[in-house]
């Protein structure tokens, strides 16, 4: 008997199911007992696979109850199933066809399963997204009072003391939930054990990157974005960049970057040696969050504090 491979596009009301190779096609309503009808015709059919999209949180129900019944559950990026369908010259988009892409994603490239993030990781991860959120909100209110008249000063003011309040009180109960769980808090004090690492970039590495300490250094800096990429093509030769990966900690590693590059003393001496090479400090800083990841990545993965020696054998 051929593998069978589910693909399951999800919307707020509706969950388009599709089966490879069977072909089979139906839809069912986001609903709890609508879930747990498609968990139970689903074990019936033992699939090898079943892939959703994440969706901003649609997804989270469905993938969670089709887990709990032990079906093999796979949350992708949504990226990937686009370039994917682009290479296989398929342009039109629909429910159906949506749900039928990703049972023909889950049947190429057969992605790993991961655990579910449980309702505690889901929450830290709600309260850091809204983080990031009131931050670019208050960043862009700054900049439109530099261009402002004077008559929209003052509510421009306004509303930036209550942005600046509300992200005050946010980290609060950030730094709360993360010291209420001995779990969070363990992982959270070997994170902070290095320099230039504080409670953002640590909140998020917890919430965004659950595979640190899991993978080995190429596939965790592959992950995030920070491993460079060939790109030699025609004329262009010996150029690498970095793109891709999950910009949330990317964003974080960055900040993170900054400050390790001028105070730990690892990273002071590869940002220092790499401009004095001549290279760009972009250039040079990119290499420190590369840097700075491998070494955490080595810390979660020896359940060990800060060494300096890890920075230069991991």
């Amino acid at each position: 008997m051929p593998d069978v491979f589910v693909g399951i596009d999800v919307a707020k009301d509706f969950l388009d199911v599709a089966v490879r190779p069977s072909g089979e096609y139906w839809r069912c309503a986001n609903r709890e007992a609508n879930i747990v009808e498609l968990g139970a015709r689903l074990c019936t059919l033992a699939p090898a696979l079943v892939v959703m999209e994440a969706t901003g949180g649609f997804e989270v129900p469905p993938a969670a109850a089709l887990a709990s019944v032990g079906l093999p559950v796979a949350v992708i990026n949504p990226r990937q199933v686009r370039d994917f369908a682009r290479s296989t010259g398929t342009l039109a988009k629909t429910d159906r066809l949506d749900a039928q892409m990703l049972a023909r994603f889950a049947e190429a490239v057969r992605p790993e399963v991961r655990p579910l993030p449980n309702e505690m990781h889901r929450l830290l991860a709600s309260l850091a997204a809204r983080r990031r959120q009131l931050v670019e909100m208050l960043t862009a209110e700054r900049n439109r009072r530099q261009a402002a008249p004077p008559v929209l000063r003052a509510e421009l003011d306004e509303h930036i003391a209550w942005l600046a309040a509300r992200l005050e009180r946010l980290d609060g109960e950030l730094n709360q939930l993360v010291q209420e769980s001995p779990l969070w808090r363990a992982k959270d004090k070997l994170l902070r054990s290095v320099k230039g690492v504080g409670p953002v970039l640590s909140t998020t590495l917890l919430t965004d990157l659950p595979e640190l300490g899991a993978l080995d250094q190429k596939k965790i800096a592959a992950l995030v974005g920070v491993a460079p990429r060939a790109r030699d093509s025609g004329r262009l030769r010996g150029k690498r960049t970095c793109w891709g990966g999950r910009a949330s900690v990317r964003g974080a590693l960055y900040m993170g970057a900054l400050v390790a590059a001028r105070f730990n003393p690892v990273l002071r001496s590869l940002y220092q040696r790499l401009v004095q090479a001549g290279k760009p400090k972009k250039v040079a800083l990119t290499a420190c969050m590369h840097k700075l990841l491998v070494i955490l990545n080595a810390i979660m993965r020896r359940q060990v504090g800060w060494d300096p020696e890890l920075g230069l054998s991991s």
